[in-house]
Formats: C-alpha cells, structure tokens, sequence
C-alpha cells in the first residue's frame, strides 16, 4: 500500500482550517501522544478528529476507535452524520481504500488492514478492554463516561498510541481537571479555541443566538467558559452556596454516631451508595461507592466491609422499585439483599421534580466530604435539564447521562432523612416531605427546618 499516495487521496477530501493545523502538526509531527482540544461549538472539532484518525489509520496499520458518550450518539453524530455542506462523515474515507464496512458494529476496515471503529464511552469496560488500539478519540468528552480513558491507557501506553480530547465546556467536572492538567504539563498539547480565536462564527451570529439563548450558554457554548455556571443545572448554584459556607471540605467519620446508607441500584450500568451520619442537625456525607457491571452481592460485601456502625436493623434505603420481582428468579432484590444480610427501607414512591426540590431544600444542612465524595461533587454539579436543540429551550426532565446515578443516590438519601431522626412513619415521612416542598415549617423535621428560605 502506497502510504504517500493514499494520505494524498485523503487530502483531497480533506482540508483542515488554519486553526487546525496546530493539532495535526502536534499529533503527526511533534510527537505528542495525549492532546486535549477545548474549542467552541460549530468549530470543526468532529471534523478534524476524525480525519486524524483516517490519516493515522492509513499510515500505521492498527486499530483506532472514535468514542462519543454513548453508542447511540456514535451513529447519529459520525456513522449517519452529515455536515452543513451535505457531505457526511464516512465520505471522508476515500472509497477506493475501504476493505468493507460493518454498518452494525460501525466498523469500517481499509484495505491495509487498519480498523477503524466508532464506539460508546459508556460501554468503554465491554468494548474497549483486551483490545490493543494505536489511537482513540474521545468525542465530547465533558459528557464522557470519564473511566473510559482508563480502561484503555494501559494499551495505549504499551503501542505509543494516542488519545485525543475534543470537547466544549460542562461544568467544573472530569473534563476541566483534565484541562487543568493538559494546560500545565509538557507531556500534553493542549488547545482552546473561542469564536474570537477561530473566527468561523461572527458577532452578529452570536447577538442573533442570544435571542434564543441564556448568557451562560452563550459564555459556555462559544467562548469556552468553566465559569458561566452549569447551565440548566439542578444543584449549581446550592453547591456554590455550599462551598461558601464551608460545607464542602474534610467531613471525618464519627465513630460514636450510626451511618445510614442510601442506594441507587444500576442493573447493566452504574450502581452508586451514599454514606451518611446524622450528627443534630447535621448530616454528614461521609462516604461513597461507585461501581458498574456487579451483582448485589459484590456491594453487600463493600458495605460489611466498611467499618462503619450501621443505625439499626434498616440503616439501608433504596428506592420503590427494588421490590420488583426479576422474571429469572422470582424474588426482588430487596428479599436476595436481605439474603445477604442487608436490609433496606423501601423509600416512597414521589415524582422525580418533587424529589429534586426536598434535595435542594435539604442542601443547607448538608456536609460533604470532598475526597471520599468527589465524584458525588462533580455528579451534582453536572445535573442538569435535557436540552431540546429543536425548541431552544429547557425540558421538563433531567439529561439521563453518567452524573445520573450518584444524582438520584443523593436524592434519594434526602429523602431517607426523616428516618434518620427516630423512625418517622411512612405517613410522617409523607407530611415532612409535603412541608419541606410546599412551604409549611410550623410542624417540619430539624433536617429541613430554615432552609426553605435560604436559596
């Protein structure tokens, strides 16, 4: 296979913008193997990523995957994407060094045996580990499944592979402490492109979007601000308050007090418990645990391990559904928990924006340990409403993604509060949660007591 020619028959499909060849430059010629681009939206990120991976493809046979945050955002975005101009992605590949192309899969190898593969970044422990790849792109990674990157840096270490980084600000979550990290190393080329950088967006487009857009989406979205505030988050501006107040710190564990434990129960994905205290009127998160892709069993061997004095003889909650029965063995997982020795208060069965508000109203008396809870920190920070692209506008409910999980575990434990401070009943559980929402204080639980107030 004639490499020159080939990389020769890709350029004509392909012509990269002038703020652009900085991140060819350091991927081919200046040897770096980590690159993390934070560049405005409508920049061409996408674009250029993934011509990167064709020209890597064709000069080193290997195999290379393009990772988005979810298998489904792989098709529409690369598989089935189309640009502005109605040329789509795949015609990127000239067709005369396709081999084939597994449109099920979303493989595509070339006929030097190069595989380019477009995947999930959370399904990155199936899809990615015991492969050997020469190079990953990992696509809007602010919305990544942030382990993906682990799963595979040992192969990519061992081929002096690469990994490329392309995404738009979310929040102060796992993609602005890579950034951190990027800006300040010599092992990393690290690029940030604005609208004023790139000029491939003018003033005028940007006054004309802010009729249809909040400021700190604007701020976010074309000038690559961190600190623009998560827009549309649930807990943004409870957490700031939060950390003002010295809330967010070291929360030591206090052997003397019980622990209380609140469970969001993955199936196939994320299954994440919070760890508490209740010390008066405060409660302390103490603890986390986070894991995917495990039995029941393996979290009741973490939670008997924890050296932890449990509060009574149902220190667990877990939501309503954890009595539906599983069609394989007959039995829900509260009655095979219980099996295993750990017993779980079933908690009330509410809407999901009613239990968002007894989570902010909760946020006033809450401590959270920012080392054992940092994921937890950063999940609540990155909670947010869905975005219709269609309407411009907010939906009603929460964007199902990887801060999902310790966000409903969190809510979940403000919901378990009541019980905490002497057994209420499921009827004084009911009436606190109805006082904390509505407004009434005059018979309302110490836990959620002036807060209503405070935000």
């Amino acid at each position: 296979m004639n490499v020159a020619l080939n990389t020769q028959l890709h350029l004509r499909r392909f012509v990269p913008r002038t703020y652009q060849l900085p991140v060819i430059d350091a991927l081919e010629n200046a040897g770096y193997k980590k690159i993390y681009c934070l560049w405005h939206r409508r920049s061409g990120k996408d674009v250029v990523a993934f011509n990167l991976v064709i020209r890597a493809a064709i000069k080193k046979v290997g195999v290379y995957f393009y990772a988005l945050p979810t298998y489904s955002h792989a098709r529409k975005v690369i598989w089935d994407g189309i640009l502005s101009n109605g040329q789509k992605f795949l015609d990127f590949i000239p067709p005369e060094l396709i081999a084939s192309k597994n449109g099920q899969e979303m493989k595509i190898t070339l006929v030097n045996g190069s595989l380019i593969q477009l995947v999930g970044s959370d399904t990155a422990p199936q899809s990615l580990v015991g492969t050997n790849p020469q190079g990953v792109v990992f696509s809007e990674w602010a919305l990544a499944e942030p382990s993906a990157y682990d799963f595979i840096r040992p192969a990519l270490l061992y081929n002096q592979g690469f990994a490329l980084f392309i995404t738009t600000p979310r929040g102060r979550n796992h993609a602005f402490e890579m950034h951190e990290i990027a800006k300040n190393s010599s092992d990393w080329f690290c690029s940030t492109k604005t609208v004023l950088d790139t000029g491939v967006i003018t003033m005028d487009e940007i006054n004309s979007e802010r009729k249809t857009l909040s400021e700190d989406m604007i701020q976010q979205e074309y000038f690559c601000s961190y600190t623009a505030g998560q827009v549309g988050s649930y807990y943004g501006r409870y957490l700031d308050k939060a950390r003002l107040n010295g809330q967010i710190g070291i929360v030591p564990w206090e052997p003397q007090f019980k622990c209380y434990s609140a469970w969001d129960l993955g199936v196939h994905d994320k299954t994440v418990i919070l760890i508490w205290q209740t010390v008066g009127n405060v409660v302390r998160v103490i603890d986390m645990i986070e894991d995917c892709d495990k039995g029941l069993d393996h979290y009741a061997k973490l939670i008997k391990d924890k050296p932890y004095v449990w509060g009574g003889a149902n220190p667990h909650f877990a939501p309503h559904d954890i009595k539906v029965r599983e069609l394989s063995t007959g039995l829900s997982r509260l009655e095979l928990a219980r099996r295993m020795g750990i017993n779980f208060q079933v908690l009330p069965n509410i809407p999901l924006e009613d239990g968002i508000e007894l989570a902010r109203v909760s946020f006033n008396k809450i401590w959270i340990d920012e080392k054992r809870c940092d994921s937890l920190i950063r999940a609540l920070e990155s909670y947010r409403r869905e975005w219709d692209d269609k309407r411009k506008v907010y939906k009603d409910n929460p964007l199902h993604d990887i801060n999902s999980h310790a966000a409903d575990a969190f809510r979940y434990l403000c919901l378990a509060l009541p019980r905490t401070q002497g057994g209420l009943s499921a009827q004084d559980l009911r009436r606190t949660y109805e006082e904390a929402v509505y407004g009434r204080q005059q018979n309302i639980n110490p836990v959620f007591q002036d807060t209503l107030n405070k935000y």
